[in-house]
């Protein structure tokens, strides 16, 4: 899973790296209309064509029926229970490469949350940093605070010292942003030291709220930076991004919402010029 998401960390970045100063519109835009064309792939090479075509048109002929015999109450009833049956039909034919384009898909939304999910921190901002680590003791020694320090480059500043929480066993900074970057700052736990980065930009571009350990969930729902070594004292470091919306026609709408009706958009409009049935 690591090594999956390394790459596609590479690909969306390269992507949408040409869009990263313009509306996330036009991002958002370009890999739906290639999210429908590989959907529209998908559906073509794992479905059952020629027998999607011919539900189709008896589903149109029941229609066409129930105009006709639009007087005929039997004939109607007829016709609709026949629409029922053929609707149920093409709903299992589908059904086989909805399958087949879900897996794909979780891994495009997970890339594409951490590019229009949140917002970015401008110069002034304050931001929190959590430290969460692992109970790998008992008693009072699993509540004693940790030996920790942290390590920003120039750019950012510590605004608060660090506050234990025992019962969460988490550490906690208030850092603030004093100019645009992305920076990379380090956490000291004893003799273990790890990384997390931070992005201080209103461009679109990948941030990263939290880095997490290499469990297949974790590295699922968070795959924006490297796992944390599962055998270290940390078990995740997160940043406090403000979650953003996409402005179309001045309402925020989430991103997500965005791409799904784009995707479908374009998959209709291109489904004929490439001899598909859906």
């Amino acid at each position: 899973m690591s090594l999956v998401n390394a790459v596609l960390r590479v690909v969306f970045d390269l992507l949408l790296y040409p869009f990263r100063e313009l509306s996330p519109l036009v991002g958002l835009a370009v890999v739906s209309l290639f999210t429908g064309i590989a959907m529209l792939k998908i559906f073509k090479a794992t479905s059952d064509q020629e027998s999607l075509a011919a539900t189709k048109r008896q589903i149109h002929a029941c229609l066409f029926e129930i105009r006709l015999f639009n007087d005929d109450l039997r004939a109607i009833l007829r016709a609709q229970r026949e629409i029922l049956r053929h609707n149920l039909r093409y709903l299992r034919l589908s059904l086989v490469p909805m399958i087949w384009m879900i897996g794909p898909l979780v891994f495009v939304i997970a890339q594409l949350q951490f590019h229009y999910g949140y917002g970015g921190l401008e110069p002034g901002d304050s931001v929190v940093l959590k430290v969460e680590l692992r109970d790998d003791t008992e008693g009072a020694a699993a509540l004693s605070r940790p030996s920790a320090s942290l390590e920003l480059p120039e750019g950012l500043r510590v605004e608060t010292p660090p506050v234990w929480i025992p019962s969460l066993r988490e550490l906690a900074w208030r850092l603030g942003a004093e100019r645009p970057g992305t920076y990379e700052l380090r956490v000291r736990i004893g003799e273990t030291s790890e990384t997390k980065s931070l992005v201080v930009s209103d461009a679109v571009t990948r941030r990263s709220p939290e880095r997490v350990d290499s469990s297949f969930l974790d590295q699922l729902l968070y795959p924006a930076e490297s796992p944390l070594p599962s055998s270290g004292p940390i078990r995740s470091i997160s940043v406090g991004y403000p979650e953003k919306d996409v402005e179309v026609f001045g309402v925020g709408i989430h991103w997500m919402i965005v791409f799904f009706v784009l995707s479908m958009v374009f998959a209709f409009a291109l489904r004929n010029r490439m001899g598909v049935t859906i």
